[in-house]
């Protein structure tokens, strides 16, 4: 007899159990992560405002896409989706900055 070896239920459930506490645990990393870059980035733009300059930067921008394409190759994630994701921030930091400037110049 050959049977293919399959863990029982309560072992299956305990393997899913932990690929899921590891992936909370992840989330919670990237939220900290993406909370302590935009208080970077509210400073950035703070700075930005009270210099005059512009809410967005496209030749930076283009530099920092290029950069994460690269990091994302290396790190075998899809460079499509890293691009996506950075230019999901991006916008969001440029509208943050607008609201800044607006802000100053009440």
């Amino acid at each position: 007899m050959n049977e293919e070896y399959r863990p029982s239920e309560q072992q299956l459930k305990d393997k899913l159990t932990s690929y899921r506490e590891s992936i909370d645990n992840i989330d919670a990393a990237l939220v900290y992560m993406l909370a302590e870059r935009f208080k970077v980035t509210q400073k950035v733009g703070e700075y930005k405002a009270k210099y005059d300059l512009p809410p967005a930067d496209k030749d930076r921008e283009k530099r920092q896409i290029e950069r994460l394409r690269k990091l994302a190759e290396d790190a075998n994630l899809d460079p499509d989706f890293s691009e996506k994701f950075l230019n999901f921030i991006i916008k969001e930091v440029i509208r943050h900055h607008e609201q800044i400037r607006e802000a100053e110049g009440e």
